[in-house]
């Protein structure tokens, strides 16, 4: 965050779907904190007006450790994801809430994101997309349900982009207000 007074922290959020429909209940001008207990945040805490928000934290050790990434690969494709393409993919992963994969395509100079892609017939949603790649890609898949769920997070991002590496990873980038959110997604072997 850009605009926010107080020390770097480690927060253990271990249901961000819980946590982000918590915080729709809550109007404009919330106010913030973290309480803790002997130095160890315990909880986050938001409040407007008239409503208070609790969230429990996850302890670090029961969330999966990442490990580091020494370089990242370089992104061969740009998406720019504008609100249109933010509620059309939310709205299909609810139609298809049974396909945990989205698939990048690119030929013929036509991009698509698929959801349901198979070399067979079956039931699919393709959204076009606006993105920079070179020649035809083979089609890459990555989670739906975490694409999904990043989407509904940051709806409200004035800029986003969708970078993909078909060396097998993804990079979702949105700027909303003061602050940046950055997320990677490693490929799904089909």
């Amino acid at each position: 965050m850009t605009e926010f007074e107080g020390s770097d922290a480690t927060l253990g959020v271990y249901d961000t779907t819980k946590l982000t429909k918590m915080l729709s209940v809550l109007g404009d001008g919330v106010d913030f904190s973290i309480q803790d207990i002997d130095g160890k945040a315990v909880s986050l805490k938001f409040k407007d007006g008239s409503t208070s928000v609790n969230y429990m934290l996850a302890d670090l050790s029961v969330i999966p450790n990442v490990p580091d990434l020494k370089q990242l690969p370089n992104f061969d494709i740009k998406i720019k994801l504008d609100s249109n393409f933010i509620n059309k993919f939310i709205r299909a992963k609810g139609a298809l809430a049974d396909e945990n994969n989205f698939t990048f395509v690119c030929k013929n100079g036509k991009a698509q994101i698929v959801l349901g892609h198979s070399n067979i017939n079956t039931n699919r949603i393709s959204i076009d997309v606006d993105a920079e790649c070179s020649g035809d890609v083979n089609p890459i898949s990555f989670s739906a349900t975490y694409l999904k769920e990043i989407l509904v997070a940051n709806k409200e991002a004035s800029d986003a982009t969708l970078n993909i590496s078909t060396q097998g990873l993804s990079h979702i980038h949105f700027e909303i207000d003061e602050y940046t959110s950055d997320y990677y997604l490693v490929e799904i072997q089909s």
